[in-house]
């Protein structure tokens, strides 16, 4: 196994998200009553050690979906796009 590959997978073992039901994570949809469910996972990754490299791994491998390092998947769509540059 690469040396990074290893990396990526370590840092799991730490997750405070380990022991939570992973469909809290993927909620189906961004209204009613899934937003609750984004608000339980997102309390989940304020809490977590290893929050920032979940993060840097969801933007690294592009995670289309679910919540990595306490983002939706638009938030992480923000942070990802170009920004305009002004002079």
């Amino acid at each position: 196994m690469k040396q990074g590959l290893a990396a990526d997978r370590n840092w799991r073992s730490a997750a405070a998200c380990r022991s939570a039901d992973p469909e809290l994570f993927f909620p189906i949809s961004a209204f009613g009553k899934a937003l609750e469910q984004v608000a339980e996972a997102k309390a989940i990754c304020a809490r977590c050690p290893v929050r920032r490299r979940c993060l840097a791994f969801a933007l690294r491998t592009r995670q289309a979906h679910g919540i990595w390092g306490g983002l939706t998947e638009e938030e992480r769509a923000f942070i990802r796009r170009p920004r305009s540059r002004t002079a």
